[in-house]
């Protein structure tokens, strides 16, 4: 009939089991890479637990890599491997399912003796086999060591000796290890193994016991920050304890300055030299530990300082003919080199005193002890604005270059911000008690050792105008003055002279009013009215290394010799 609706005809069935399989693949292609990562991550993470543990109960250093540096082959399966992990102390590498494996069959380096009977000037080599350094030559025949594809080739993780498979005889297995190159600076595990002997007979003439090495004897204790600067620390720390004993090795980070250089007092008389892998402020901070050691009446074991500059301005360093700083230009054997051949001399030492003004008998006078400078202006302000945001994100301040870029970034700011102007109408400055007339200044800078702001000569000056060298050893301070951002920019460029007020045994300074930002050692805070008084404090004994003068370094020496020629 014509007023019958007719059935609307439906969708077709196939278009239905279309789209449910178009949605079925969609969510396919979706969830599975999701769930494929998810498993991914928690099988990582398995494994990352598993070699926590491992890592935590083995007698081995162990630290896993992604990339290791050469090419490398398993010390447990021979096969040639890109990742796994290795160890920081004997240099063994392994893929990750060799590590119990590895654990079991081989033994890490011993700082002690096991058998204690053992005699005291007689050890044994302790073989590695594989991965010998690249050009390595065999002790036995001179050829070179490591050229085949494959994990051939021996290594001893004492003397760093290394010979083919073929050389290796009986008498060469038997032989005793001398300690290699650096045996003078190496403290062998027969001689701990002997102290920890005496000290369970309650005997403490160690003396007798260290003759036996004879007076070259001078045995070299490394203590890094592994957070410094360019945070180089950590990877030094596995270098040295390769060629060292590994208790010489200290991250100050984990065990303090003061702790680890306890290991002097079983050492003989002014023999030890320390080496410190860090900024200027971790050299202060063991020159501070050192003078504890004093406070202590352990002056007989107060070792000599050098240092390997790991910070960004590293001044203290450059003075000492270390460096402006290292970035793995030349192998740390060589380092081990420059610290055998370096010299003692001393390094004076100031102690900073700061009394707030209006709360003498009321708050006790802060004190820092100097060692490089103390300034109070624009190069503070710089300093100060950066540490505060390096401590909101440190991770983001690990490069040397980015850090100085930093500094130049706030060092504009303040060239048109001028916060420390009329700095002359804030402050009163007294030498040796004689008060100074100062001109319109923006900074004041007092030294103590030659360069200042990463570099920069500041009291010789350059052009007509050169002074005589600024000496860290005489007990006398420099004081300059700077007239702003801009003005310190040009002389780090050699475009200016400081204002040089004069030479002092002592400098009292007055704030008299508003907040500066002040300095002592590139540590800086923003200080209120108050007067801060600098007076010498002690003397370090520091290593000071020749080799590595800079062209200023030389101009300087022959401007020196010239003037000493006129007089």
């Amino acid at each position: 009939m014509e007023g019958e609706r007719r059935p609307v005809p439906g969708p077709p069935a196939e278009g239905l089991l279309a789209d449910g399989h178009l949605i079925l693949w969609t969510l396919c292609s979706v969830l599975l890479p999701v769930f494929i990562t998810f498993w991914c991550s928690l099988q990582r993470s398995r494994r990352q637990l598993h070699r926590r543990d491992i890592f935590r109960k083995s007698k081995h250093g162990w630290r896993d890599t992604d990339l290791f540096s050469q090419p490398t082959y398993c010390c447990v399966c021979a096969q040639h491997i890109l990742q796994g992990a290795f160890c920081d102390c004997c240099g063994l590498r392994v893929d990750e399912g060799c590590l119990k494996k590895a654990d079991k069959r081989f033994q890490c380096k011993e700082i002690m003796l096991k058998n204690e009977g053992k005699a005291s000037d007689a050890m044994p080599h302790h073989w590695i086999r594989g991965n010998v350094p690249l050009c390595s030559y065999c002790v036995i025949c001179k050829q070179q060591c490591g050229n085949q594809p494959k994990l051939c080739d021996y290594r001893c993780i004492w003397c760093q000796k290394t010979v083919h498979d073929e050389c290796m005889k009986n008498s060469l297995k038997n032989e005793k290890c001398d300690f290699g190159e650096f045996k003078n600076i190496i403290i062998p595990p027969s001689y701990l193994t002997s102290i920890n002997q005496m000290r369970k007979d309650k005997k403490t003439d160690y003396e007798v016991l260290a003759s036996k090495f004879g007076k070259q004897w001078t045995p070299v204790i490394i203590l890094a920050n592994s957070r410094s600067g360019t945070n180089m620390g950590e990877g030094l720390l596995g270098e040295f304890r390769i060629l060292l004993n590994p208790v010489q090795v200290f991250d100050v980070t984990k065990t303090p300055p003061i702790k680890a250089l306890q290991l002097c007092t079983l050492l003989p008389y002014y023999s030890t030299r320390v080496l410190v892998c860090g900024g200027d402020g971790t050299v202060g901070w063991v020159l501070d530990a050192v003078d504890e050691m004093k406070i202590k009446g352990q002056e007989k074991y107060i070792p000599q300082v050098a240092v390997l500059p790991l910070g960004t301005g590293n001044d203290l360093s450059n003075t000492l003919g270390w460096g402006t700083g290292y970035a793995g230009e030349i192998p740390v054997a060589q380092v081990l080199r420059n610290v055998m051949e370096a010299d003692g001399i001393k390094l004076d030492r100031w102690k900073v005193q700061i009394t707030n003004k209006g709360y003498y008998n009321l708050r006790k006078p802060k004190e820092f002890t100097m060692n490089n400078y103390f300034s109070i202006g624009p190069d503070a302000l710089m300093a100060l604005n950066f540490h505060a945001h390096r401590e909101k994100a440190p991770s983001l301040f690990s490069s040397r270059i980015l850090n100085k870029a930093v500094y130049l970034f706030y060092g504009t700011k303040d060239c048109l911000v001028q916060e420390c102007k009329d700095l002359n109408k804030k402050v009163e400055l007294e030498l040796d008690g004689e008060q100074v007339q100062l001109p319109n200044l923006e900074g004041i800078i007092v030294l103590n050792i030659g360069y200042w702001g990463g570099g920069c000569r500041l009291w010789e000056g350059m052009g007509d105008e050169t002074y005589p060298l600024a000496r860290h050893d005489d007990g006398l301070l420099e004081v300059v003055g700077v007239y702003g951002s801009f003005h310190c920019a040009q002389i780090q460029v050699k475009l200016a002279n400081p204002f040089r007020i004069g030479q002092a045994h002592t400098v009292r300074l007055i704030l008299k009013c508003s907040m500066m930002p002040m300095q002592v050692d590139g540590e800086p805070w923003a200080q209120g009215p108050c007067t801060v008084t600098i007076t010498h404090k002690t003397h370090a004994s520091v290593l000071y290394f020749s080799g590595e003068q800079t062209d200023d370094d030389i101009s300087s020496a022959s401007d020196q010799e010239d003037i000493k020629e006129t007089e």
